[in-house]
């Protein structure tokens, strides 16, 4: 029988005999994590905090080639000193970073020391194919690297996976390029060209501005008139903020950004756009053609290149065989539980989809899975 883990005097979990252990093929753990980003290594670090120990108590798999999480995939452009809102790990601050440095290289530095710090062990690249109902209660996650069997599952596999393209007629038909935010290769590969941006969040109205003294024309779409915020971002706003996103997934919904809430920092950058027309927004086109994109009126602009800043959705189809999603289309979440299943967490997920919400998160999440697996305990004999 699987040996339980005991609790000592002071709270952590000691005596975990036969987890990790490859039972048929089957490697055992109390809990696995899946995904290396903010939220994954933040729940990684309170899972230690709480006495798992790495490749025993916890597993975490991550499908980057490296650390870094979405980070490593950002554009060259994105300076770390252009990033908002960027809070450190719990348990070491990110000091004296050079704000002229691409963010890719600096974050991704910084969470390959955060895991070497505190031997978080993560195992890449690992694809998760799917995670399913186990025998006695457990959860069985297949992997390409093989199969864990797990007592709780904290999911923080985030959104970069999954950009958001939308449909629109004639979108096959167009002679020029299209590309998402995801591969955005910053804007000198736009030099000369005609350019369509769509999508009024915060990476669109970055790019554009950073597109626009190379290219021969740029024009912005959005489907709803942009939203630009006066005055500091306080922490009574943020609850705010958080609170309208973390409404949805109580509800089964699928979850917003924050930033969809709060609408755009009225910055020196901003301001600077609107005032010489770059940021001249335009209604959402009906149609895209051959050469460009035309309106339900008539008017047309020709583009050599569409760039979709439309965003990303969760990218949590591996848990498809738990039938976790409400007729609304999302996952309800309560905190960071998945309402179907207490034994799954998603962590940044929602309102917990910042990276100082992610930090919450994970402790919030191993809080929970730390009184799930003790009320699992047998008796003892």
């Amino acid at each position: 029988m699987h040996s339980a883990s005991r609790g000592s005097a002071d709270g952590k979990i000691h005596d975990l005999r036969t987890v990790g252990r490859n039972v048929n093929n089957m490697r055992e753990v109390e809990v696995v994590v899946i995904g290396a980003g903010q939220a994954g290594l933040s729940s990684a670090h309170h899972l230690r905090r709480a006495g798992f120990e790495p490749d025993r108590g916890f597993v975490v798999l991550d499908h980057s080639p490296g650390p870094g999480g979405a980070w490593q995939f950002r554009w060259p452009s994105l300076t770390y000193g252009k990033v908002h809102g960027m809070h450190a790990l719990p348990g070491m601050e990110l000091d004296d970073a050079d704000p002229a440095r691409a963010s890719s290289e600096v974050i991704s530095e910084y969470f390959e020391r955060y895991e070497r710090t505190f031997d978080l062990r993560v195992r890449r690249p690992v694809d998760v194919r799917a995670v399913r109902e186990g025998s006695g209660g457990r959860l069985l996650v297949e992997t390409s690297d093989g199969d864990w069997s797990a007592r709780a599952l904290i999911n923080a596999t985030g959104t970069w996976d999954r950009p958001f393209w939308p449909r629109y007629p004639g979108r096959e038909t167009f002679r020029g390029r299209q590309l998402h935010t995801a591969r955005y290769p910053g804007p000198e590969a736009f030099a000369g060209q005609r350019v369509v941006v769509v999508g009024g969040g915060a990476s669109g109205t970055q790019h554009l501005l950073e597109i626009a003294p190379y290219a021969a024309a740029t024009t912005w779409v959005t489907r709803r008139p942009p939203v630009f915020r006066e005055g500091p971002f306080d922490e009574e706003a943020g609850r705010a903020a958080v609170a309208l996103v973390e409404e949805r997934v109580r509800q089964g919904l699928p979850p917003r950004s924050v930033v969809s809430v709060t609408g755009l920092p009225l910055n020196d950058a901003i301001r600077r756009g609107l005032a010489d027309g770059v940021l001249d927004r335009r209604p959402m086109f009906e149609r895209i053609t051959p050469d460009g994109v035309e309106w339900a009126d008539g008017r047309r602009v020709a583009a050599d290149v569409i760039l979709w800043a439309t965003g990303f959705r969760p990218a949590v189809g591996h848990l498809a065989p738990l039938r976790l999603r409400e007729p609304g289309g999302g996952i309800r979440v309560e905190g960071t539980r998945a309402v179907a299943d207490p034994r799954i967490h998603l962590v940044g997920y929602g309102p917990s989809a910042s990276t100082i919400g992610a930090n919450r998160a994970g402790r919030a999440a191993v809080r929970d899975i730390r009184r799930l697996l003790a009320r699992e305990e047998p008796a003892a004999a």
